[in-house]
């Protein structure tokens, strides 16, 4: 009789397979490393990504070199003002031929969801995707219908143009595991950048030749229970329970993190660490952790804001107040 591969093995398999998706992904993407191994820990933890930044810095890309990876199935949705909740979830269609009503499933029911420039579609439009973020289902004319699973949603955003954009509500911000800042690359980054688009190469086709598919959607689920297995020590426990708590008093934040914010940080942690190879969790984790998963789920004060201090710069305030376990 076979026996089941140990914890010490099975955290050893994910890494190794952790560290071929993230060179799988390279072979499309150039740079971006830290929002690489960011995007990956959140499929692995099960949770959603907002991504922030500027047009043109490969977000779209790095989503399909993803989904073909693990060969799941990809769809983008570009909102717009006009754009109805229908348009996300799907709608009931009329058959002439049968007299009777079919259901047209929308964009949603894929394995990896692009929600391009979701703050230029007004809120009725964004809370079509709340119950398929939180209930990988959706609801259409009274039915239920599941999710592809594993389902992600990755929503990017453009923090600089605001004209004619509608901000997220608080509970769909929420929902998002972490949120990820995208910036320019480096010097050298975009040189690479320049050839690899140029090179014997028309117009602006996203290239993903070199991206092998290496996992199936199971692969993925499997990744997703190893995790689970990563161990939180009581005190890393108390810890992350501490930061978390502090933003709610904290005197340069007017809006703190919610119990949510406490878990995405220590699930997410699990995710870091696995793919580090190690299956237990420290305080290098939940610090690591931090910025990505509270960032858009504290709010600055005025008074912050007037001194230019933003999410970022006051979680890292935070960090160094509120001692660490040793370990």
């Amino acid at each position: 009789m076979s026996q089941e591969p140990s914890t010490t093995e099975s955290v050893a398999s994910a890494r190794e397979t952790l560290d071929g998706l993230r060179d799988n992904v390279a072979r499309a993407v150039v740079g971006q490393t830290t929002v690489v191994d960011h995007v990956l820990a959140s499929l692995v933890a099960g949770g959603h990504v907002l991504l922030e930044g500027v047009p043109g810095t490969g977000k779209t890309l790095l989503v399909r070199a993803l989904a073909k990876s693990f060969g799941g199935d990809f769809a983008r949705i570009q909102f717009t003002p006009d754009l109805m909740p229908s348009d996300v979830s799907g709608h009931a269609v009329y058959d002439p031929r049968d007299q009777s009503f079919r259901i047209r499933r929308g964009p949603v029911f894929a394995h990896l969801v692009l929600a391009d420039e979701i703050n230029r579609a007004p809120a009725k439009t964004q809370s079509a995707l709340l119950e398929a973020m939180q209930e990988r289902q959706v609801t259409i004319e009274g039915q239920s219908h599941e999710l592809p699973s594993p389902f992600m949603v990755l929503a990017t955003q453009n923090p600089i143009e605001q004209e004619g954009t509608y901000p997220l509500p608080e509970a769909q911000l929420d929902r998002f595991l972490v949120k990820v800042l995208i910036g320019y690359p480096t010097e050298s980054e975009e040189v690479a950048l320049l050839r690899r688009a140029t090179d014997e190469r028309i117009g602006d086709d996203l290239d993903l030749s070199g991206v092998r598919t290496l996992l199936s959607p199971t692969d993925i689920l499997a990744l997703r229970q190893a995790a689970t297995t990563v161990r939180i020590d009581d005190a890393i426990a108390r810890y992350a329970a501490r930061v978390v708590r502090a933003t709610r008093d904290w005197p340069g934040l007017s809006q703190g993190a919610g119990p949510r914010g406490a878990i995405g940080l220590v699930r997410f942690a699990q995710a870091l660490a696995l793919a580090d190879g190690r299956d237990f969790v420290t305080p290098d984790d939940i610090q690591a952790s931090t910025r990505p998963v509270l960032r858009h789920r504290v709010a600055p004060s005025p008074e912050s804001e007037i001194e230019g201090l933003d999410a970022d710069t006051i979680l890292a305030g935070v960090l160094e107040q509120v001692p660490a376990p040793r370990t």
